[in-house]
């Protein structure tokens, strides 16, 4: 496809809010709240920002500079752009993880849009903990439910996307971002001057680092340590899903008016700004009512409708919050469902309406495994990894996400790939921020290293659990 004929965002606030809107999901509302709660609190807070800084800006920047400066999606940048070693083979990365994300993710998207009707109608005035796992078990063992809720999910990625980049996609995507801004700043006024909320909101923004060193001996505390880390430097890889060339793809559709450190940052803060809200949200509102903040990945689901349930027009406000669950989630469907068109345009030089088609059925298609694994085929499992869903996930964020971005430096940083000096070229072309030359050695070698820990750790559950069943 040719440069001047590519279709580009309208406008800048358009791109910032589509990129942030694909990594603005349940990565920061759902995921980022149950981390932060089980590692305690602001101390966890603090080393996922440190991450964020050094670990997910620079592989951003990178893929916003592969996918400009080749006006191509991954499908076609390793063409393009010149390299010493052959990366042509790595186009293939970013379209096969992002549909795996998307297999699993627009099942969970559905389970936050069939809140929304749940909380609304008020069933869950004065629930109690029994009542809402009921509830929520219920749903999920119940195929016909969530295959509805499914296809809803992916309707409205296909619907968007198939309006065009600037009708359908940004457009869409500044609506939900704002919307969901604004339905933000309510919910996190009401949870914050709720009577109680003030432990709530010491433990999500005074740092104790001694919830990071929990046990009773040292190797139990270096251990738990460790857990913490290694759950930051995912948080931070997950949280901005770079290192599946989506952002390279975001990043073909811009001009050279500003320098791509600053896009990064301002996408980065809003993702960022999301996630710390969704932790004002929910962690006052736990502490106010006497629920525990740990309670993993039910927090959602079992725990807040209990939270809003005992609320003054809790039906309200848990609507309200579904609502905002909702449109992060769609957010991140919409601009992934993105990825996939954008690239099956480039590799093969399909129309819009092919692409979008085409890979719209086969998404539905490969998602009911996901629906299914929850229930009728709950007992397909592997050890250490679990359901059909939870295995999909492992593949995405413990192998493609980190394995990616430690390609993506290779690439841009190395000799063997497109190299240093092109990178920061393209990086800096423009107005605004400057990328630090100084981190050439870091992002050489320091962010492989971490993508390689990151890698290694992610197994370290399975490799337990196989050898407990030896």
């Amino acid at each position: 496809m040719a440069e001047e004929t590519r279709e580009h965002f309208k406008s800048r606030i358009g791109f910032i809010f589509v990129a942030a809107g694909c990594a603005i999901g349940l990565g920061n509302v759902w995921r980022f709240p149950y981390i932060t709660g089980q590692y305690g609190g602001a101390a966890f807070i603090v080393l996922y920002l440190i991450f964020l800084v050094v670990l997910g800006l620079p592989v951003m920047v990178m893929e916003f500079a592969v996918g400009r400066a080749s006006q191509r999606s991954t499908a076609r940048s390793f063409d393009v752009l010149p390299s010493k070693k052959n990366f042509r083979w790595f186009g293939w990365w970013g379209y096969v993880g992002s549909m795996l994300l998307l297999m699993f993710y627009t099942t969970i998207c559905g389970w936050m849009l069939s809140y929304i009707p749940k909380m609304a109608s008020g069933m869950f005035n004065g629930a109690v903990a029994d009542t809402t796992a009921a509830a929520f078990g219920a749903m999920v063992s119940n195929p016909s439910e969530m295959m509805a809720w499914m296809l809803v999910s992916v309707a409205v990625g296909v619907i968007v996307c198939a309006l065009g980049i600037e009708k359908g996609v940004e457009r869409v995507s500044k609506f939900m971002m704002s919307a969901l801004l604004v339905i933000m700043i309510a919910l996190c006024v009401r949870a914050v001057t709720l009577p109680g909320a003030g432990e709530g909101l010491a433990f999500y923004l005074l740092p104790d680092f001694g919830h990071l060193f929990a046990g009773d001996t040292t190797a139990a505390q270096i251990g738990s340590f460790g857990n913490a880390v290694y759950a930051a430097m995912g948080q931070a890889f997950f949280s901005l899903s770079v290192g599946m060339g989506g952002q390279a793809i975001f990043g073909s559709r811009i001009g050279r008016e500003r320098s791509l450190t600053g896009e990064a940052l301002s996408t980065v803060g809003m993702d960022t700004g999301v996630a710390i809200m969704a932790g004002l949200i929910i962690f006052p509102a736990c502490f106010a009512y006497g629920i525990n903040p740990e309670a993993g990945p039910s927090l959602v689901f079992q725990t807040l409708p209990v939270v809003f349930g005992q609320m003054p027009f809790g039906n309200v406000w848990g609507m309200l919050f579904f609502v905002f669950m909702g449109f992060a989630a769609l957010s991140t469907v919409i601009g992934v469902f993105e990825l996939l068109v954008t690239w099956c345009m480039d590799r093969w030089g399909w129309s819009r309406k092919q692409a979008v088609i085409r890979n719209g059925i086969m998404l539905a298609v490969l998602s009911i495994p996901c629906v299914l694994g929850m229930n009728v085929w709950s007992g397909i499992a592997i050890p250490g990894i679990g359901d059909i869903s939870s295995i999909e996930d492992f593949i995405v964020s413990n192998n493609i996400l980190p394995l990616g971005g430690i390609i993506f430096a290779i690439f841009c940083c190395s000799k063997w790939g497109w190299g240093w000096d092109n990178f920061l070229a393209e990086a800096d072309a423009g107005e605004g921020i400057k990328f630090p030359a100084a981190l050439r050695v870091w992002c050489t070698y320091g962010i492989p290293i971490l993508g390689i820990i990151i890698f290694i750790m992610g197994y370290a559950p399975l490799i337990s659990s196989w050898i407990g069943l030896g």
